[in-house]
């Protein structure tokens, strides 16, 4: 694949990232209608969303760091253990678990199995039709605030379905929220913290991995670096138009947008203008 390719999957990574749509999915479907027609790939896939999640530090910065700060400094009785952030800070470490651990013991079927195009066409239209009723149904009354250990869990094992390409990371978190009663900015700046370091350690491995066996990957790391450059500049540009649209607009578009694009892809699927693999 070439330099240009790269970019418009970066371009599509940055995108797709932080909306309820599925970033993987997009990067799957999109990679076979370049010039080259191949899947670019998990290890690509995981080290562009390094340069998205970089975004996310940018924006949320302050609080993030606020978040570190007070957690570090809850260890040793300087602020107490109960403090909102000191709890948000071990809810993230908790929620990370669930993928972590299913990450690692099943990089085989992620790579392989799971990069099925009519599986990524089921999920797209199933987890949509979720999302929708849990943002139709969901009471939107609790705020970061309201977290506890047990909704960070789930929240964490919501999060590990994004596994799955077409599922989305964003997506399956902040549904998991909406359907704990969070409103939607808090289910979706939860959703990007809980992300952080769930997605840096899978970007730094398959980088490592990478680094290490340089032709197992469909891209030159000149090329995937350019990608995730790109996939910053536009994920931070995303991040601050879907916080500010949350504060009023629903995610019906998004439920919409990912039927449709399932359906279309079950179409192209079976009429053979794309293959499943």
């Amino acid at each position: 694949m070439s330099l240009l390719e790269a970019i418009i999957l970066g371009i599509i990574q940055g995108l797709t990232e932080f909306l309820p749509i599925s970033s993987s999915a997009h990067l799957r479907i999109v990679g076979e209608f370049l010039p080259s027609a191949e899947d670019p790939g998990a290890t690509f896939t995981a080290i562009t969303q390094i340069g998205t999640e970089l975004a996310v530090l940018v924006y949320f910065w302050k609080k993030i760091t606020t978040i570190i700060g007070k957690w570090a400094q809850s260890l040793v009785g300087k602020v107490p253990r109960d403090d909102a952030d000191v709890r948000l800070g071990w809810i993230v470490i908790i929620g990370t678990l669930p993928i972590g651990v299913l990450g690692f013991l099943f990089q085989d079927v992620i790579r392989d199995t799971f990069r099925n195009l009519w599986l990524v066409a089921t999920v797209l239209i199933v987890f949509g039709v979720i999302l929708g009723i849990a943002d139709a149904l969901g009471k939107r009354v609790r705020t970061e605030k309201d977290l506890t250990f047990g909704h960070g869990l789930a929240l964490g094992g919501a999060q590990a379905l994004a596994l799955i390409p077409g599922v989305s990371r964003s997506g399956a978190t902040t549904t998991a929220g909406l359907a704990l009663g969070y409103t939607r900015p808090a289910a979706a700046e939860v959703a990007f913290l809980l992300a952080v370091p769930a997605v840096f350690g899978s970007g730094l491995y398959e980088l490592i991995q990478a680094i290490r066996e340089p032709g197992e990957s469909v891209f030159t790391l000149g090329e995937t670096a350019v990608a995730t450059v790109v996939a910053f500049g536009v994920g931070w540009a995303v991040i601050a138009y879907l916080m500010r649209y949350l504060k009023k607009g629903s995610f019906l578009p998004f439920v919409i947008y990912r039927i449709v694009l399932g359906v279309v892809l079950f179409i192209l699927l079976g009429t053979g203008a794309l293959q499943a693999y």
